[in-house]
């Protein structure tokens, strides 16, 4: 059933509201980011309702956990800007646009509801799953090595993996699918998320690895991509089973 603008909705505008506050004086986004990240909250809520908005806010969370966690423990040279003055707008619409997008197809289209909710989700878990696979493997990651060619490589370097962040980035994609599930049920779809959101999250790496590391395609596109990737793995599970 397609979400309604029922009494629910009254609580969207003071979520929205205490979300944009805490995002800008926590330096989480900046002020453009913290509007774009309030427009697609309420995108997202039309299409998925309150379980939309926790993947959300997971995924914001835990990435922002992630970014802050032993800073001075990651590499001069990875500590960019948004470490600083918080994610842009284009890098909230390369994390979650995807999302929005399903949200709004199933606004649109509501008799693909059920085929489309783990598909939004699906976009988040390998959002979440890239940041703390990135930020937490610098952290806790042993041997590094470039996920091409398999050789050993420079932690922080784009393309670059390590087991112990690719598993912390899987944790993530199972952390998302538990909100999903506990929102939308526990149903095979479950699984499904954590599949798609990792493959997600490996071709971010290979993108890294072949394009971004060029200079070719600069890292909103390729947070954008991978999300893309995560959703059409779902897509096409949802389709075939």
């Amino acid at each position: 059933m397609l979400v309604t603008m029922s009494n629910d909705l009254i609580f969207l505008p003071i979520i929205i509201f205490i979300g944009m506050i805490y995002a800008i004086f926590s330096k989480k986004l900046t002020v453009p980011g913290a509007f774009t990240g309030g427009l697609l909250t309420f995108v997202i809520f039309i299409g998925s309702g309150y379980t939309g908005i926790a993947m959300m806010t997971t995924f914001f969370i835990l990435g922002s956990l992630a970014t802050s966690w032993q800073q001075q423990l990651k590499q001069a040279s990875v500590i960019t800007k948004e470490h600083k003055i918080g994610r842009s707008a284009m890098q909230v619409l390369a994390n979650a646009g995807i999302s929005a997008i399903v949200a709004l197809i199933i606004f649109f289209y509501p008799e693909l509801r059920n085929l489309m909710l783990p598909v939004l989700a699906a976009a988040f878990a390998s959002a979440t799953a890239d940041t703390l696979s990135s930020e937490m493997g610098m952290v806790y990651g042993r041997r590094f090595f470039n996920i091409i060619t398999l050789k050993p490589d420079h932690c922080g370097l784009d393309g670059v993996v390590s087991m112990e962040g690719t598993l912390i980035g899987v944790a993530g994609s199972c952390i998302i699918a538990m909100v999903y599930g506990l929102g939308f049920g526990w149903e095979i779809d479950v699984i499904f998320i954590i599949i798609a959101g990792t493959a997600g999250n490996l071709m971010d790496s290979i993108l890294g690895a072949l394009v971004e590391r060029k200079g070719m395609i600069e890292n909103n596109l390729v947070n954008f991509l991978n999300t893309l990737t995560a959703a059409l793995v779902m897509l096409l599970l949802g389709v075939l089973f």
